[in-house]
């Protein structure tokens, strides 16, 4: 009998509170405020936690991060090279709701498999990127 379905796997809450804990620690390290959201391998928000004081308009920013890093399965810094060279690209990404093309989102994957994404935002891209992968790097996971 053929099988209609695939296994899926997907981050457990605990290391999705885990993630935004670290997130918000390495933020204090370096004197920003974030808002940083995890994902499911589905972009279905799975932690969220916003420092006191942290733009308001970077509480989505930071949830789209993490649902467009679960979607494409890349770094969300990665967009400025793909638009680079396709001007349908970079005409038609850009607005499409939700996806965010500068740094800041990470795919979370464990022995290769997606199983989420994160998103950071408040500091500069740079800046929520090294949060992103702080995050990462206290679950014990690459941090491409």
């Amino acid at each position: 009998m053929a099988q209609h379905s695939v296994e899926q796997r997907a981050i457990t809450a605990e290391a999705a509170n885990a993630a935004v804990v670290a997130a918000v620690a390495k933020a204090g390290e370096l004197g920003i405020r974030i808002n940083v959201a995890v994902t499911d391998a589905s972009g279905v928000l799975a932690a969220f936690l916003r420092m006191p004081g942290a733009f308001l308009h970077s509480v989505d920013i930071a949830i789209d991060k993490a649902y467009t890093s679960a979607g494409f399965g890349f770094a969300t810094a990665q967009w400025a090279g793909i638009l680079q060279g396709d001007e349908a690209l970079r005409l038609g990404m850009p607005v499409r709701p939700r996806n965010v093309v500068f740094g800041g989102g990470l795919p979370i994957r464990e022995g290769g498999m997606l199983i989420g994404g994160i998103g950071v935002s408040g500091g500069s891209a740079e800046e929520d990127a090294i949060c992103a992968r702080a995050a990462l790097q206290a679950l014990g996971l690459d941090a491409a």
